[in-house]
């Protein structure tokens, strides 16, 4: 059973979604059991089909290839390989960082 919580991504990426539609700048790094959270299934939360807006609308998106690599799960387009180089590239770059989690 995954320990990432439904709601608590379906959320994340609903105010990355609406931030995008704001036109800001989003980036968001999935780290530790994040990487897990395109899996994620529930009858009243829709974690994949926010995740997979986020995208299309032209978000940002990374994923700890260390946390993959620890979970035995392959890159994907929602999953891009990335390092903590890049999380500490996001976080320099940013006017401001949002955890949700």
């Amino acid at each position: 059973m995954l320990e990432t919580d439904p709601e608590r991504v379906w959320n994340g990426f609903r105010l990355a979604n609406t931030a995008l539609d704001a036109e800001h700048v989003v980036e968001v790094f999935l780290l530790g059991d994040g990487v897990e959270a395109p899996d994620l299934e529930h009858e009243k939360f829709n974690p994949h089909g926010v995740m997979r807006k986020y995208t299309q609308n032209g978000g940002d998106l990374f994923a700890c290839g260390t946390c993959l690599d620890s979970r035995d799960i392959d890159p994907d387009d929602l999953r891009p390989r990335s390092t903590m180089g890049d999380c500490l590239r996001i976080v320099e770059d940013a006017d401001e960082v949002l955890t949700i989690g």
